[in-house]
Parts: C-alpha cells; sequence; structure tokens
C-alpha cells in the first residue's frame, strides 16, 4: 500500500505503536475479494484499528470517529468512548489523560489511513469519501460496534455503514461484498471469514439487518473455533471481567458462543 505524505511525528508514534503492540499475523486473507470490499471487524478496544492501520492487506482506509480529528472535540469524545466505563472515582484522572492526548489525537488520525465519520448531516461526506477511495481501489475497514452487548465476543453493530454500499451502487453499477474480521490481540491474529454481498433489489432496512446479522454471527463463529483465549471487548472495562471466547457465562443470547 502506498503511503500517503505523513509527519515526522506520526511516523514516531507509529513505529513506537509497531514496537509495542502485538504482530499481528493474517489468517484467512485469501478470502478477501480481487475488489475493493467493506471489512467489518470487531473493535477490540484500540486493537483493531492499530492491526487494520499496520497489518491490512493491499490499499485501505479505516473509518474514524470524526471528533478524534478535531482539537476541540477530542478530549469529550475520548472520555465518554473510551473511559466513562471506568469506576468513578477514576473518572477525574481519565478527564485529564483525555486532555493529554488531544494533541496526538489529532496528530495521529490526520496522518493515518482514515476516514472520518460523522452522526449528523455531515455523514455524506464521510459516504462521499468512501465512495471516492473505493473507485480508487481502496477497500473501506470498519469497525462499527456500539455500547449494546450483542454476545460475549461483540457489541451490537451500528448498521449505517451498510448504506455505503447502496450509494455505491447507485454511482458504479456494482455490489459491494463485505468480509467479517475478528481480531484476537490475545493470540496477535486477525481472521478473515467469507464475504456476503450487498443485494440492491433488496430494501435498505432489510439489507441493514441482513448484512449485520452475518457480520456478527461469523465474527462469533470465528473466534468460537479458535482455542480457548480472551476477547478483548469493544468496552475499556476492568481486565479481570474481559469475557473468554467459551460459554463460561450464561447467556440468554443464543447467538453466544456454544
Amino acid at each position: 500500500m502506498e503511503d500517503k505524505r505523513t509527519s515526522l511525528l506520526y511516523r514516531i508514534i507509529r513505529w513506537f505503536v509497531w514496537l509495542f503492540s502485538p504482530k499481528f499475523r493474517r489468517v484467512g486473507d485469501g478470502k478477501l475479494p480481487d475488489e475493493p470490499c467493506v471489512i467489518v471487524g470487531n473493535h477490540s478496544q484500540m486493537y483493531g484499528p492499530i492491526a487494520g492501520e499496520l497489518y491490512m492487506p493491499g490499499r485501505h482506509e479505516i473509518w474514524c470517529a470524526g471528533e478524534m480529528m478535531h482539537r476541540k472535540e477530542v478530549a469529550d469524545y475520548a472520555f465518554t468512548d473510551f473511559w466513562s466505563f471506568k469506576p468513578k472515582w477514576t473518572h477525574w484522572f481519565f478527564r485529564i489523560v483525555s486532555r493529554l492526548i488531544t494533541p496526538l489525537s489529532v496528530c495521529v488520525f490526520n496522518n493515518a489511513h482514515t476516514i472520518p465519520v460523522y452522526h449528523d448531516t455531515r455523514l455524506i461526506s464521510t459516504y462521499r469519501e468512501s465512495i471516492t477511495k473505493l473507485q480508487a481501489g481502496s477497500s473501506i475497514v470498519i469497525f462499527p460496534e456500539k455500547n449494546e452487548r450483542y454476545n460475549n465476543i461483540l457489541y451490537a453493530f451500528q448498521d449505517k455503514f451498510v448504506d455505503l454500499a447502496r450509494f455505491y451502487y447507485k454511482k458504479t453499477g456494482t455490489a459491494l461484498a463485505f468480509v467479517p474480521l475478528y481480531v484476537c490481540p490475545k493470540r496477535a491474529e486477525m481472521h478473515f471469514g467469507e464475504a456476503i454481498r450487498f443485494d440492491p433489489a433488496a430494501p435498505i432496512a432489510q439489507e441493514r439487518a441482513r448484512i449485520c446479522a452475518y457480520l456478527a454471527d461469523a465474527i462469533t463463529d470465528i473466534a468460537c473455533s479458535l482455542p480457548e483465549h480472551t476477547v478483548v471487548p469493544y468496552r475499556n472495562i476492568r481486565k479481570r471481567d474481559y469475557p473468554k471466547n467459551t460459554p463460561v457465562e450464561v447467556y440468554t443470547d443464543e447467538k453466544a458462543c456454544g
């Protein structure tokens, strides 16, 4: 993948991240289609984006929270999204941390291979930039989990990313493929699954539900097929509360492991 022009500070940070983070091994990347696609994975806190930036094959762009790219918005967003679930007595500390990381966040997310994602009217710019990148040959990498438990592997997906396929089809006449990805930091592996393709003839609400359900279940199946390991969850919770990829708790959700 061709690297875009980046700042020296970003290159230094990237090197340190590479040095101290897991060296992810790709498994099943031969399942990726020979065309630009959308790769959808578990966030695994910071590890999903790190794996996507450093180890994803081919040309790619990663959807990133737009707030992390704007100096005035980083601190509030970072605290709410990363650390608000920590014990309340620690919140004062993490609010300070949220402010301290602001300049680093702005540097990293504006220099990495990212596309800003918004949850207001600016979302249309996310779709437009993504379509431009897809037409230029880059795949789009998305980690769409939200704060709603799905099973012991995943949190539920925000589903509007599927709309990218609708806009792309209108622009190009090509039905996008979506590929499931399980990021497993404890095994230093990223596992790719079989793709599912957008159906332009179906109602978009139906496609959102169908594609999200397939991807979430495929990622869960990949995780559950591996030897027992600790799953790094979407939420930044206490490490002692991290789940396993085996049914160590009683789940009412039939989509849980086991």
